[in-house]
């Protein structure tokens, strides 16, 4: 079975189109084109809803027409059209929902309308929009732990537009290469409540310190004493090495730098992740953990997790930004198992799971992830 998957619930677009063969689960799917645009916006701002549903309507059938042509595959072999019904924003959606309509009617293909969202593992679902720690049971993912306010991809994203660094390719990615070259960790808050996590004290803290210690005017400071605007309580920090310069002093202060603000933004936040994953590990009883989500393809969040795990005689599945970012596969291959799930239980795809009448095929912004039926799944 085939399956064509659209996704454009923030300012990624994505196609994709993957393959179900005969004796899936057996045989490994095939992926035979997964094409993504982005909308970037100038540094120092974000995505507003309304240019970002322009670009999507402006790119959707053009990377539509590339993933048929790349792929080789014909419209007409197609088995369903799959697309992101929510959460997210609200006229990104909608533009791309339009379009799936469209071709479920032009094709006369099953419409299928989904979620974003090893073994048995606990998983991180970490992005811009989403930070929970679930896990699957009774054919739902069930939430663990998460985040009380604002999404940590947010709060990276938010930050980078304090630092005023481009959002090309990603501002999180930027905030990622830039962290490399932090040697100093400054003290901020560490807010995990139980199996919960608070990011916007965090975000308010270092946005200070930036305005505070990186203007033009700044005294140079050393992180030691750096004192965070906020009580903060110092998070256990997998080993990293710092090299100061051969010639510092305790006398001679180093000044703060940009990359040590994003190394410690990291390294904090980070730090509660994997506190909060260790936690929903041992309640469940797993050694394996399955990190998804834009933030999810982070190297240093996926080595910090690997030292967690492999201390609990465990590992991590990560991947790149192939399949962390939003991507069309993930819309394609979640409506291809609810679809064949259909095909199976009644005979008749156009009957099944998760197919939905194009009158009925609309969006919504707001959608947990444990209010999603996963009947493909015992």
């Amino acid at each position: 079975m085939l399956a064509l998957g659209l996704e454009g619930s923030a300012n990624k677009l994505g196609v994709g189109i993957i393959e179900h063969p005969e004796g899936y689960p057996k045989v490994r799917a095939k992926i035979h084109a997964n094409i993504r645009h982005t909308f970037v916006s100038p540094p120092g701002t974000g995505f507003l809803p309304k240019d970002t549903a322009l670009h999507h309507r402006e790119w959707v059938v053009k990377l539509v027409k590339q993933a048929l042509k790349e792929s080789g595959i014909k419209w007409r072999d197609l088995d369903c059209i799959c697309y992101t019904r929510g959460p997210g924003m609200g006229a990104p959606l909608q533009s791309v929902a339009v379009v799936a309509r469209m071709l479920s009617m032009l094709w006369n293909k099953p419409l299928i309308g989904e979620i974003t969202g090893a073994d048995n593992p606990v998983v991180l679902y970490v992005s811009g929009g989403n930070t929970q720690v679930i896990a699957y049971a009774e054919q739902r993912y069930r939430i663990f732990g998460e985040a009380l306010d604002i999404a940590v991809g947010n709060c990276l994203d938010r930050f980078a537009r304090t630092l005023n660094i481009s959002n090309d390719p990603a501002p999180g990615y930027n905030i990622e290469q830039l962290a490399k070259k932090g040697t100093q960790l400054v003290d901020l808050p560490y807010a995990v409540k139980g199996m919960d996590c608070s990011f916007s004290g965090i975000l308010a803290s270092i946005d200070a310190l930036a305005a505070q210690h990186l203007s033009p005017t700044s005294i140079p400071i050393s992180a030691s004493s750096a004192a965070s605007p906020t009580p903060t309580s110092k998070p256990t920090q997998p080993s990293r090495t710092s090299t100061p310069s051969a010639n510092t002093s305790a006398s001679t202060p180093i000044p703060i730098t940009p990359a040590d603000l994003c190394f410690s933004l990291q390294e904090t936040v980070f730090s509660m992740l994997v506190e909060t994953t260790e936690r929903a590990m041992s309640h469940v009883g797993s050694s394996q953990v399955l990190m998804v989500g834009g933030v999810g393809c982070n190297e240093r969040l996926q080595e910090m997790m690997g030292i967690m795990a492999r201390d609990r005689g465990g590992s991590v599945y990560g991947t790149d930004e192939r399949f962390c970012i939003d991507n069309g596969i993930m819309i394609a291959h979640a409506g291809l198992l609810a679809f064949g799930e259909g095909v199976r239980r009644t005979g008749d795809g156009r009957n099944g799971e998760g197919v939905v009448e194009v009158e009925n095929a609309g969006v919504t912004q707001r959608f947990r992830t444990d209010e999603v039926d996963i009947r493909w799944r015992d």
